[in-house]
């Protein structure tokens, strides 16, 4: 746990399906089809609502580009709403700075919906081949940034993954960067 104030960074194994933090992040593609990997799953368990409303938003706005987010009601999910984000596929380029600025704008929804806590799984290190490492120091690093503004009014980030490697490389980022607090 990484402390901001009276604010918090967690990282946790587990079904972000099943979180209930008021958000959870759908790491989505540009036409919010949610075909695989997380995105499936929360359309699956959420329900047809998130797969209509997500066709409603394509229908409004078009694709939704890469580091732009999108939300829409969860549906039967225990949390309030999914926030819907397209981060970058690795090789397409300056990719560090378009996840930073993925983690950036799903942080900002949070702050327009007045939502207190969210879940995000590792944006982009799936299908994306992001390397899980540098998301795990770009997602924690981004999401200590944010929290530190003045009034924000968000409390708890959760980086939470399914599988367990991803889950150690995130705990030990959370080490690397306690430890760089301290010095």
């Amino acid at each position: 746990m990484i402390s901001v104030g009276k604010k918090a960074i967690g990282i946790k194994q587990g079904d972000i399906t099943a979180e209930n933090t008021d958000a959870i992040v759908n790491p989505a593609n540009s036409r919010l089809q949610h075909g695989g990997g997380a995105a499936r799953a929360i359309a699956v368990k959420g329900g047809p609502e998130i797969q209509k409303q997500s066709n409603d938003i394509i229908k409004r706005i078009g694709l939704v580009p890469v580091g732009k987010a999108v939300l829409t009601d969860a549906g039967n999910l225990p949390c309030k709403f999914v926030i819907h984000t397209v981060g970058p596929q690795w090789g397409e380029g300056n990719e560090h700075e378009k996840l930073r600025k993925v983690i950036i704008s799903v942080l900002t929804l949070t702050e327009l919906y007045n939502l207190k806590s969210v879940s995000m799984p590792a944006i982009s290190s799936g299908i994306f081949g992001f390397p899980k490492t540098d998301c795990a120091k770009i997602l924690i690093e981004t999401a200590y940034q944010f929290l530190q503004q003045d009034g924000v009014g968000l409390e708890h980030i959760v980086m939470c993954n399914f599988d367990e490697e991803t889950y150690q490389i995130f705990l030990r980022e959370e080490k690397r960067f306690s430890e760089g607090l301290k010095l």
